[in-house]
């Protein structure tokens, strides 16, 4: 279920799964987990001892993750895909709630604040805001930006508040990467379960499935080097990363407003397509919404719902581990 969320949660843009793991109460197993995926790690691999290197790289909870968020894509992303095409507002505005929420649990775990965690959070905010307001670049598809894509994209799931979608977007790579590459190898595992291999002699489908193939090594690799950078630092200096990832999540904050109009590029007074016809976003047109429309007053109760989720959710793990 923990995989699940995260899944669906790193597959929308400007929502981040670390902020799943940190609200769910399971941020530092997992961060820990991915830190023991070292030189440790592949000589037990290597020398048979696969017992130990089960017990030592914490296994089993990271195959129910990855299982989880590998499912979500195919199911409860492709959900919010639809309601986020179709009820776009309120599924923002649920978000929104939830990160405010975040911020208020996050908050909670720093004790006895000083200026070196005003200033964490400071910066953090600062960063969160200034990626808000960048522009998208183009659609790149050489590998070898593919497999940085990997590893910069894969921050949504380490850094939370730093949606690792959004940074694809800015990317220019989130449709060729989250949603075209996703769908072609979804394709492709239902022809190799059916029997069919015609695909291997589809060379659009082999480029996807080589674009897909180079983000997940990327991804791979962000994840065990960022697990150490972070795991090393949270040992030392944890209420200070605690006040920067308050201050990421307070940054993004604007990401996700609810009241917000897409803005695509215009070249030569024509709307810019990418290879696939797809509208080239700019960035977004942020509002403050008309409070005498039922519209708003509903993305309100949807803001208040995404609050409790969240809340009830830390109040669960909470007691789940007095348990």
């Amino acid at each position: 279920m923990k995989g699940l969320a995260m899944g669906a949660a790193n597959k929308v843009p400007g929502v981040s799964g670390g902020i799943v793991a940190y609200v769910g109460g399971f941020y530092e197993e997992l961060i820990s987990s991915f830190q023991k995926v070292n030189g440790k790690a592949f000589k037990l691999l290597f020398t048979g001892r696969f017992k130990s290197f089960y017990r030592y790289t914490n296994a089993q909870f990271l195959i129910l993750i990855f299982s989880g968020s590998i499912f979500s894509y195919f199911t409860v992303s492709q959900l919010l895909d639809y309601l986020i095409k179709n009820h776009e507002l309120y599924v923002w505005s649920a978000f929104f709630g939830m990160i405010i929420g975040s911020v208020y649990y996050i908050g909670k775990q720093i004790n006895d604040w000083n200026f070196k965690d005003v200033i964490g959070i400071f910066i953090g905010a600062v960063i969160g805001v200034a990626i808000s307001f960048m522009n998208p670049a183009k659609e790149n598809d050489n590998l070898f930006f593919v497999f940085f894509c990997g590893i910069i994209g894969v921050t949504g799931m380490t850094l939370p508040g730093l949606s690792g979608s959004f940074i694809l977007i800015l990317l220019g790579n989130y449709v060729l990467l989250l949603v075209d590459s996703v769908n072609m190898l979804y394709r492709t595992i239902i022809d190799v379960f059916q029997g069919n291999f015609a695909f291997l002699e589809d060379a659009v489908r082999i480029r996807y499935l080589k674009i897909v193939g180079t983000f997940g090594l990327g991804s791979a690799f962000g994840l065990v080097v960022t697990s150490q950078i972070l795991a090393f630092v949270l040992k030392r200096w944890h209420q200070l990363v605690t006040a920067l990832i308050l201050g990421f999540i307070c940054g993004s904050l604007g990401i996700i407003w609810p009241w917000k109009k897409a803005i695509y590029k215009f070249e030569n007074n024509e709307l810019l397509l990418d290879s696939k016809g797809n509208k080239v976003l700019e960035n977004y047109k942020r509002f403050i919404p008309n409070i005498a429309e039922l519209e708003t007053w509903i993305a309100i109760t949807y803001i208040l719902a995404g609050i409790s989720i969240v809340l009830l959710i830390s109040y669960y793990g909470k007691n789940s581990k007095k348990v």
